[in-house]
């Protein structure tokens, strides 16, 4: 890291102001050369400056400059920012300007990067640092907010330090002095024990972390049932908005239309799919075919039923497709006469509505919080996992204390033991950035934006 980066750090475009930020060694020194005003390499730290940038004389521009020097800066380098007027010649120039006077234009991420290998953040908060920036919701907001303030990060720490402290500090020096302890009661009442409550503390992390992942991604809810029982209708009144065609012609619907609503902060990514039933016609064939592909890959499956009509082969047929899948069965078009059979299906998982009389949508959104328990989210404190590749190693750690527990219960030597539990505590470690890999490191950042 001994060259000086450089980006634009605001959204390029007409606005009042816009920041080009340099970070590293020459930062000041680059940004003096440009400069027209009191000296820079003679500022204190965290002072703002006024001036203008100049090309051999020519002002392009008229600026405010603000100086931070190491350590106490957010990459832990000297940082320069340029806030100038926004406008997207005035920024590209200015940034031209300090590239050619030695700054190298940073990678996406790459601000951000510099403060991880600097110790000023783990991983968990750089990831906190991208949901922040992308957060749309209050509930991202809050969850992004608690990785980056480093509560999450804590619960991490606190298992590895467990680990650490009362299994592998033990293991050592039973192995440096094994005259001192016996080995195998050792083993069962002490470290035995241990390794199992740490298992069951790594269990409810990994499964509050489902609610950390509902919060960031969403939850995938396909609309399903034979056509003309309401399916658009339902999604456009979800949507509040006229984005599904509503006709009386089956398979009006021959593609998959979608769209978004947020309950108790957390969004449901809907999709209103194909009326599934027998067709001659090869694009209502396809558009069925997404549609029975579309009930494997949701979390949420919502089956709409026509109130007025008896139940069919073909809806039973669904019945039992989703029958272990998480649902919500739609009775819709209750301003008609009833002849579906209601009492054969399971009431506890009905919702009656009438899409046209615009009847049952709230019953349904309150439906659909029960079902993910968003009520219990929305009090929580929301210190969760939320990125894939943390889940993942959680669970790797969890299946190294499995092979450890598995490894006392059939009596091999403590060291082999101590090989499981030492890659656990590596394994907590890549979470939180305590050991890492490069190509984690790599596809982290790179999600970035340009100047973060």
């Amino acid at each position: 890291m001994e060259d000086t980066i450089a980006a634009i750090s605001t959204a390029l475009g007409v606005g009042a102001i816009s920041i080009v930020r340099l970070s590293g060694k020459e930062a000041i020194q680059i940004v003096n050369e440009i400069w027209k005003g009191s000296d820079l390499i003679k500022s204190p730290t965290h002072k703002i400056h006024y001036g203008k940038i100049v090309e051999k004389e020519k002002e392009i521009d008229e600026v405010l400059v603000s100086i931070m020097r190491a350590p106490n800066t957010y990459t832990g380098e000297d940082i320069v920012e340029i806030n100038c007027h926004g406008g997207i010649a005035t920024t590209n120039k200015i940034l031209e300007l300090v590239l050619e006077h030695g700054a190298r234009l940073a990678r996406p991420g790459e601000f951000t990067e510099r403060r991880f290998l600097n110790g000023k953040i783990d991983l968990i908060q750089a990831q906190g640092i991208k949901d922040l920036v992308d957060a749309t919701t209050d509930e991202k907001r809050a969850l992004a907010m608690n990785q980056l303030n480093g509560k999450v990060s804590s619960k991490i720490e606190n298992l590895r330090q467990e680990i650490l402290e009362k299994i592998l500090a033990q293991i050592e020096v039973n192995i440096d002095y094994p005259e001192y302890e016996d080995i195998e009661q050792l083993t069962n009442e002490q470290i035995l024990p241990e390794l199992k409550n740490i298992k069951n503390k790594m269990q409810d992390i990994l499964k509050e972390s489902k609610n950390g992942v509902m919060i960031q991604q969403g939850i995938k809810t396909s609309i399903i049932g034979r056509p003309n029982v309401g399916k658009s209708s339902l999604l456009n009144a979800l949507l509040g908005e006229e984005k599904a065609i509503v006709t009386d012609i089956e398979g009006t619907t021959r593609d998959i239309v979608e769209g978004e609503i947020v309950i108790s902060g957390v969004p449901f990514h809907i999709i209103d799919t194909a009326g599934i039933r027998k067709s001659e016609q090869l694009v209502e064939q396809i558009g069925i075919k997404k549609s029975l592909e579309m009930i494997d890959q949701s979390e949420l499956v919502l089956f709409v039923l026509n109130n007025h009509e008896k139940l069919t082969d073909q809806d039973r047929t669904i019945l039992k497709k989703i029958e272990n899948k998480n649902k919500i069965i739609i009775i819709n078009k209750t301003d008609l006469k009833t002849n579906l059979e209601i009492d054969q299906l399971p009431k506890e998982e009905c919702v009656f509505m009438s899409t046209l009389k615009e009847q049952g949508l709230d019953d349904l959104k309150e439906k659909m919080k029960e079902l993910f328990h968003l009520e219990k989210i929305q009090t929580e404190d929301p210190t969760y996992l939320t990125n894939a590749n943390s889940i993942s190693f959680l669970k790797q750690a969890i299946a190294s204390i499995d092979q450890a527990i598995d490894g006392i219960s059939k009596n091999m030597p403590i060291d082999m033991v101590e090989i499981d539990i030492k890659k656990a505590w590596d394994e907590l470690g890549l979470i939180i950035g305590k050991t890492y890999q490069d190509e984690l490191i790599n596809q982290l950042f790179s999600q970035f934006c340009l100047g973060k």
